[in-house]
C-alpha cells in the first residue's frame, strides 16, 4: 500500500527575456515585492527586473543585501527588515548562498519566493531545501521544506556574462549526482519517487559530457549557445529536480555519496575553502568513486573530460601531494555520505583509488 505524499516539482523559464514574463507569473500572489541577494548579482540584474515590472502594478520596494551567508542568523535579520514586512512576495536574486537564505527566509515567515540565479553553478533555484551554515562559514545543516521556489526566472544574457569559473565547477558538482544516487542505490527495490530522482539524474551528467566543453568557450565568449543551454538547464534544473525525489524523506541516503565524503574531508584544510570552489573539489571525489566501483568505462571518459575542461584529476591540483592520500582517505571514510553504500567503503579503497589518480597524472 502506497503511503500519503506530496511532490512539488520546480517551475521554470530560460532564456534571454524570460524577466519579461515577470508581471504575468508573480501578480496573482500580490504586488508588492522586496528583492534579496548578493551585492553583485543585484548589480547584475536589478535594472531588468525593475524594467520588466514597469507598466505593471508591480512595486519594488528596495533591494536588499542578504547579509553574506547563509545562516539563519541573517534570516533573522531580515525578518526583521521593514521592507521585507511589508512585501507580499521575495525575489531571491544570486547564487546558491543568497537564494538559499531567501528561501528560508519565505519559508519562515511565510512570503512566496520567486528565484533569480545569476549564475549557473548549482541548483537552489530549483530545490526545497536551504544549505544552512554558521556565521563563520562553518557548515551547520540542511534546512528542508515541502515546495522549491514558486518559479524560477533563469535568465541567460545574465548567466552567461558571469564568471566561467561557476559553471566549470557547477558541471563537476552535477554530474556527482547521477554518480552518487547510481551508487548508493544499487540492488535495491525503490519506491517511486526515489527511482525517478535516480533516473533524472542521468540528465545531470549525459549533457553535461556532451555539451560541456562547447558551454566553457560560450560562456568565456559571452555568447548564449545550444550547448551552454543544455548545460545550465542540468546544473540549476535537472540537479534541482533529482534532489527533491532523491530527498523527499528528508534524509541524504541518496543525494549524497563518496565524491562528497572526499569533499568534506579535503575542506577541512583551510586553502580549499580559500582557493577552490565546491564542484572543482567534488569533481576530483567523482573520479575516486569510479575507481572504487570499478567502472572503468566510465570513468575513462569522465576522466578524459574533466582533462579537456581542467577540472581536478590530481591531488596537485587541489595543493596537495601522494604524503596526504592516507589522512585524505581516513577522514573521507568517516563521512555519514557513505553510510548508505551497497558494500562498505575502506579506508583501503579510497587510498588504492587516490592512488591510481596519481599514477595517471605522472
Amino acid at each position: 500500500m502506497i503511503k500519503n505524499y506530496s511532490m512539488y516539482l520546480p517551475s521554470y523559464s530560460i532564456g534571454a527575456k524570460v524577466y519579461d514574463k515577470i508581471p504575468e507569473i508573480c501578480r496573482p500572489y500580490g504586488t508588492k515585492i522586496a528583492a534579496i541577494g548578493g551585492h553583485k548579482a543585484i548589480a547584475a540584474a536589478k535594472d531588468q527586473i525593475v524594467n520588466a515590472c514597469e507598466g505593471s502594478d508591480l512595486e519594488i520596494l528596495d533591494f536588499v543585501w542578504y547579509g553574506g551567508e547563509a545562516s539563519y542568523e541573517n534570516v533573522d535579520m531580515l525578518t526583521d527588515n521593514p521592507t521585507v514586512q511589508q512585501a507580499d512576495m521575495l525575489f531571491a536574486v544570486g547564487g546558491g548562498k543568497a537564494t538559499d537564505t531567501v528561501k528560508c527566509l519565505g519559508v519562515k515567515i511565510g512570503k512566496p519566493v520567486f528565484a533569480f540565479p545569476t549564475i549557473a553553478s548549482n541548483c537552489s533555484a530549483c530545490t526545497s531545501v536551504s544549505i544552512m551554515y554558521y556565521p563563520d562559514g562553518r557548515f551547520k545543516e540542511p534546512f528542508f521544506f515541502p515546495e522549491p521556489p514558486v518559479h524560477s526566472f533563469i535568465n541567460t544574457e545574465i548567466t552567461v556574462h558571469s564568471p566561467s569559473k561557476y559553471l566549470w565547477a557547477g558541471m563537476g558538482d552535477t554530474y556527482a549526482k547521477y554518480f552518487e544516487s547510481a551508487m548508493s542505490s544499487k540492488g535495491e527495490e525503490l519506491p517511486h519517487y526515489i527511482q525517478m530522482g535516480i533516473d533524472v539524474s542521468r540528465m545531470c551528467y549525459e549533457p553535461i559530457l556532451r555539451y560541456g566543453k562547447e558551454a566553457m568557450e560560450s560562456n568565456r565568449a559571452g555568447k548564449v549557445s545550444y550547448a551552454y543551454e543544455q548545460v545550465v538547464l542540468a546544473i540549476v534544473v535537472s540537479t534541482g529536480m533529482a534532489s527533491i525525489f532523491l530527498t523527499a524523506e528528508h534524509v541524504i541516503d541518496y543525494n549524497t555519496g563518496l565524491a562528497h565524503a572526499i569533499f568534506y574531508s579535503l575542506t577541512a584544510y583551510p586553502h580549499i575553502e580559500k582557493n577552490h570552489l565546491h564542484g572543482e573539489v567534488v569533481s576530483y571525489g567523482v573520479l575516486n568513486l569510479l575507481l572504487v566501483d570499478k567502472d572503468m568505462e566510465t570513468f575513462q571518459k569522465v576522466y578524459d573530460f574533466s582533462k579537456s575542461v581542467g577540472l581536478p584529476t590530481c591531488l596537485a591540483d587541489l595543493e596537495f601531494t601522494k604524503e596526504d592520500i592516507a589522512k585524505l582517505a581516513e577522514g573521507a571514510v568517516k563521512m555519514p555520505d557513505i553510510d548508505h553504500n551497497p558494500y562498505v567503503i575502506t579506508k583501503e579503497m579510497v587510498i588504492d583509488a587516490m592512488s591510481r589518480l596519481e599514477e595517471l597524472a605522472c
